[in-house]
């Protein structure tokens, strides 16, 4: 008589929710060079959060006994044509720029992505009008647009937030749009319909969270060029008034100047151009961090 073994069943632990944010963020990381631009993106950040306490000077104080002076212990950066601290002008200038970066595309992906969702998961005349809509904003070159609408609304941060949200909206909705598309005929969308769940719910709790990946990548893209947009509408004198300071609207005031004090044109420009460069290069860490094909 022959005796049988039992062993008992290998069970395989599930990842936790920690071991999961360790994972996601140590994929983001691996990026070339991405632990050095979200440094500079922080610092960005934190220039914008702390600018009265970082800034050595008034950004908007004229001094006319140091105009248009080169760097030096006193202005580490120099001074403009007013006898103003560049450096000072650009930490204060960071709350503008972030300020209609973040909040321009944190509107376009909220009214883009509630228009995306609704249209995909509807169809019918519904879709088709809202995507008609979406269709003739994209027709419009995206600065273009936004010169037009800032014309319309008057020069000022705000006009420029709106202006920069619409150019957005339809890039949200077109993704969120085919995402749904995808997603609504999934089977645990068919059986949430099957038990009659309200389609609302069905939105919100079910095709939502799983579109939510590429939507994230979009906004984090989406967010340098709304800095360059508003950077050109500053430029052109279109953004935030004078005397408050403005990465463009600098770049705009030194460019006659560029020959005989390029630190007044230098200074921000470097400073859109990491921060757009970083956030670029993050958001491109973010976008392999969120592919599942590559994990």
């Amino acid at each position: 008589m022959t005796s049988t073994e039992i062993t008992a069943p290998t069970t395989v632990a599930e990842p936790t929710p920690g071991r999961a944010r360790s994972s996601f963020l140590g994929r983001a990381l691996r990026a070339r060079l991405a632990p050095l631009w979200l440094a500079v993106c922080l610092l960005m950040l934190l220039a914008a959060v702390g600018a009265p306490i970082l800034a050595p000077y008034d950004p908007t104080k004229v001094d006319s006994e140091a105009l248009l002076d080169g760097p030096s212990r006193p202005h580490l950066l120099g001074t403009d044509q007013l006898g103003r601290d560049v450096l000072s002008r650009i930490v204060y200038g960071a709350r503008a720029s972030l300020a209609a970066g973040l909040s321009s595309v944190a509107a376009a992906l909220l009214v883009g992505t509630t228009i995306g969702v609704v249209a995909g998961y509807l169809g019918g005349w519904v879709d088709n009008v809202a995507m008609r809509l979406m269709d003739t904003l994209l027709s419009f070159p995206a600065l273009l647009l936004a010169l037009a609408i800032t014309v319309v609304l008057g020069a000022g941060l705000v006009a420029v937030i709106v202006a920069i949200s619409i150019v957005y909206v339809p890039t949200f909705a077109r993704l969120a749009r085919g995402q749904v598309l995808a997603a609504r005929e999934q089977e645990f969308v068919l059986a949430a319909r099957a038990v009659g769940v309200a389609d609302v719910r069905i939105m919100a709790r079910h095709i939502l969270p799983n579109i939510a990946a590429p939507l994230i990548v979009q906004a984090s893209l989406s967010i340098a060029f709304a800095i360059l947009t508003e950077a050109s509408l500053s430029f052109l004198g279109l953004g935030v008034k004078p005397p408050d300071p403005s990465w463009g609207s600098m770049v705009s005031d030194g460019r006659q100047y560029l020959r005989e004090a390029p630190w007044v044109v230098f200074g921000p420009g470097a400073a859109i151009l990491l921060t757009v460069t970083a956030l670029n290069v993050l958001g491109d860490a973010l976008r392999d961090a969120l592919d599942v094909r590559l994990q």
